[in-house]
């Protein structure tokens, strides 16, 4: 079979639905989005066009076409792809694929849009159809700007199903595919949400210390090669909200031993802050809060969870070797002592999950670079630093040495890219074309 992607139904018309249904329309194809609540299609085109930025043109909005899944259902018949982008429960998201293979036409292809919920427990006991024409198509929100898509197939999949994606999401929508496998949040979340967790364990005792958010944020953002917002600014754009709903889904589902379990809740002092409702952007405050004054300024300010208090934020000077990452990682300062507790225990956690998260390094730097906008993924870094430096540092802080790492050294090799970064070393410890971004 030859399959093509032509014509596009997404069905949920929340944010990343909306979005999806936007990047399609954007490219010239027809959509259709549906959703349960009648006129929520409608209201989320609005959104599209609407606002001092909008994402759509009347004339791109006007290819999607709304409806509710009551009313409307029959629109889906003639798509070659249906995306399900609805609750985060694995119950909806199976009777929905069940009602929507009763209309497909035959050899159209079905993908969740799921951020971590696995393939075989949305396609467990489907019809056989169902389980040869389904994927993972996950898309990174603001859909519109992130590259990062993560395509994971079943079991059953069909072998031309993932290869129809990727080339169409590629060429057609300008996003970046990465081949990630069927694992709880595949490649981006589980190593950014163990990132970002962890980090919350691992800094508060460098706050105790007298380190500052800002400079604590100000080491992890260009010396690293890290968002812009920083490690707290990050936890207060996501809010904690969802970084607690994660960490549930990751205590329910990592498996047993896993590196991330132990740092699968808050620390005292942040759980503070989730159960008073300080989470972030969204309301108002979280590390951080903008103040605006009677008189038009405005004054940033900082909180401090371990005692509860905020302060005006300070501007933050580095030094020469706290703006380099291979002499800050090294560095016997509380900073550098700061930087390794918040990036060798991700970089290790990183290097031990492949080839179980992904077959080769190169899917996991895509995956940190175009999904969580690092500079450089976790290979890329150890790189910066030398893998044999950094066989050192986890030793130093007694941590075993990742086995890919170990098994880079074995070969001879101190870098996993080489060639100017048009080679990588594979699990097979032979090296390898990087395939075209």
């Amino acid at each position: 079979m030859t399959r093509t992607i032509s014509r596009i139904a997404v069905i949920g018309a929340g944010t990343m639905g909306a979005g999806i249904a936007g990047v399609c329309a954007k490219a010239g194809l027809p959509v259709v989005l549906l959703d349960l609540q009648p006129g929520a299609a409608a209201a989320a085109i609005e959104r599209l066009t609407g606002g001092s930025r909008p994402v759509l043109s009347d004339e791109e909005a006007a290819r999607i076409t709304p409806g509710n899944l009551n009313d409307d259902l029959a629109l889906v018949s003639d798509a070659d792809w249906l995306c399900e982008v609805i609750v985060e429960k694995t119950g909806p998201k199976r009777e929905l694929f069940r009602t929507l293979d009763k209309v497909r036409k035959p050899g159209s292809i079905l993908s969740s849009n799921t951020s971590g919920i696995p393939l075989r427990d949305i396609s467990a006991d489907m019809p056989e159809a169902v389980r040869r024409d389904i994927a993972i198509t996950h898309f990174f929100n603001p859909v519109h700007l992130m590259k990062l898509v993560e395509l994971v197939p079943g079991e059953e999949t069909a072998p031309d199903v993932i290869p129809t994606l990727a080339a169409f999401i590629q060429n057609h929508l300008g996003k970046g595919p990465v081949y990630a496998k069927d694992t709880i949040n595949f490649i981006g979340n589980r190593i950014g949400c163990f990132w970002l967790l962890a980090g919350l364990h691992e800094a508060l005792p460098y706050l105790q210390q007298g380190l500052s958010i800002e400079k604590a944020d100000a080491l992890l953002g260009e010396p690293v090669g890290l968002p812009a917002t920083g490690f707290f600014g990050l936890h207060d754009l996501i809010g904690l909200d969802i970084m607690e709903s994660i960490a549930n889904n990751l205590k329910a589902g990592l498996p047993e031993g896993d590196a991330g379990l132990p740092y699968a809740t808050f620390p005292p002092a942040v759980q503070a802050m989730f159960e008073a409702g300080q989470l972030g952007r969204k309301t108002g405050a979280g590390f951080y809060k903008l103040e605006r004054h009677a008189d038009g300024s405005k004054q940033m300010m900082v909180f401090n969870p371990l005692t509860a208090s905020w302060a005006e934020a300070a501007a933050v000077s580095l030094s020469a070797t706290e703006q380099d990452f291979a002499s800050l990682v090294q560095d016997k300062s509380t900073s550098g002592e700061f930087v390794r507790a918040m990036m060798l225990p991700t970089l290790a956690y990183a290097a031990d999950l492949v080839p179980q998260i992904a077959d080769d390094i190169v899917n996991v730097d895509r995956a940190m670079r175009w999904g969580f906008n690092w500079q450089k993924g976790p290979f890329e870094l150890i790189d910066v630093l030398g893998a044999g430096t950094f066989a050192e540092l986890c030793q130093a802080a007694s941590k075993p040495v990742p086995s890919m790492v170990s098994k880079l050294l074995a070969a001879g090799a101190d870098s996993f890219y080489k060639d100017a970064g048009r080679r990588y070393f594979g699990v097979d410890s032979e090296w390898h074309d990087v395939p075209q971004a």
